[in-house]
């Protein structure tokens, strides 16, 4: 009964240490309108530095994202609150664009440190059957703290002093704590080896994988593409289309995706894999329409239901990819399957991303998330298509 205690609290412990570092990766979103002022760039620029923290988790999952399986959990661990910190730093010392772009990649690298590394550790500190509850804290604090980031911002922004540096010394001194809880957290890898045995990890698919892996990375794609639009371009929506200037509301508005994300990925369990893929689809789609209802008629509640419905869908279509791939994927090849899926993911962040800051020059916001939310629709329908044909295996 002890050790089941014990196990919990670090579980828990370990849960709030992720839940940290996440916030960190979301945490200047709704202060971007704040930079353009002060720096006075376009809103290309700023998709394209938030994009820049994708990039920065690709990397790292593609080159060392098995790095805590040789060295050891807490050593990785450390070393992504330290880049989490030096983000902190760099946006604190922002003197121009380039303090931004340094203090965004470090904050991907960061995360691409935790998302596998952190996941592994609370299911590993978890006691003995505790695998679907310890799975329930890896996803809570994953997108709990990443929904948390915006809303921490944007209250300190509008309501505190300093709002270009509080929310960041807050973070550091969050990220403090954070490293002395985990110090005191024990081991989980026993056989661990030298840091100069972590070799990149080579890209690849095993055949049989492959009929699944296309949908469910197409669906994973449109998600976190629809993450990436609503915490990079929002702010600015609400505030050139809706006269919204509340940081704190811009925060909050941002934060509702990622907690609906986290209602979606629970109920994966009681829609079960064969249905949440397609029905994911089906949220995300309605949650595209909604949100190209919100531009075209600048409606606030469309814009907090296209949160809502579409944060909802990513969740459902991205866990269910998640067991999806699992499921087909060969013995001893799973991390290699998932990361590839992540990697996939996260160019869902970046890619269409830029695309909407190039078109909004041209064409202005509005018609630029249209074209996006049309090309999103396409893909996600003809991922919905092909899953109704073809359903997931139902095991997870």
């Amino acid at each position: 009964m002890d050790g089941d205690r014990r196990g919990w609290r670090e579980c828990l412990l370990s849960g709030a240490v992720f839940a940290v570092c996440m916030v960190g990766t979301t945490l200047p979103t709704p202060l971007y309108p704040l930079y353009q002022e002060k720096f006075g760039f376009s809103e290309l620029t700023v998709t394209v530095v938030y994009a820049v923290y994708a990039f920065g988790v690709i990397g790292v999952l593609l080159l060392v994202g098995n790095a805590s399986d040789t060295v050891g959990r807490r050593v990785v661990l450390l070393w992504g609150l330290g880049c989490a910190a030096a983000s902190a730093v760099c946006f604190l010392c922002a003197t121009g664009l380039g303090w931004l772009y340094a203090g965004r990649l470090l904050s991907g690298l960061s995360a691409g440190l935790f998302t596998g590394a952190a996941t592994a550790y609370v299911m590993e500190l978890a006691p003995y059957g505790g695998g679907s509850r310890a799975t329930f804290v890896a996803t809570a604090a994953n997108m709990g703290g990443l929904g948390c980031g915006p809303l921490l911002a944007g209250v300190l922004a509008q309501y505190a002093p300093w709002p270009l540096y509080l929310p960041f010394v807050v973070h550091l001194a969050l990220l403090a704590g954070s490293a002395t809880v985990l110090l005191r957290l024990p081991e989980t890898v026993r056989d661990r080896l030298p840091l100069s045995t972590v070799r990149p990890r080579r890209p690849g698919l095993p055949p049989q994988v492959r009929a699944v892996f296309a949908p469910a990375a197409i669906a994973s794609f449109v998600g976190f593409a629809l993450f990436g639009v609503f915490t990079s371009v929002s702010p600015a929506f609400l505030a050139d289309s809706l006269d919204v200037d509340n940081h704190a509301v811009s925060g909050l508005v941002v934060a509702l995706a990622f907690f609906a994300s986290t209602a979606g990925q629970l109920a994966v369990g009681r829609v079960g894999v064969r249905r949440s893929l397609p029905l994911g689809c089906a949220c995300l789609l309605a949650g595209l329409a909604l949100l190209a209802g919100a531009l075209r008629w600048d409606l606030m509640s469309l814009v907090v239901l296209s949160a809502l419905v579409g944060g909802s869908g990513q969740g459902l279509a991205f866990r269910g990819a998640l067991a999806a791939v699992a499921e087909a994927s060969p013995a001893g090849r799973h991390a290699t399957v998932i990361s590839m899926l992540f990697v996939v993911a996260y160019a869902g962040i970046s890619v269409p991303v830029i695309g909407v800051g190039l078109l909004v020059g041209p064409i202005g916001l509005e018609s630029a998330g249209l074209v996006f939310i049309a090309c999103m629709a396409v893909l996600v329908s003809t991922a919905a298509a092909y899953l109704l044909r073809r359903p997931a295996p139902a095991r997870t």
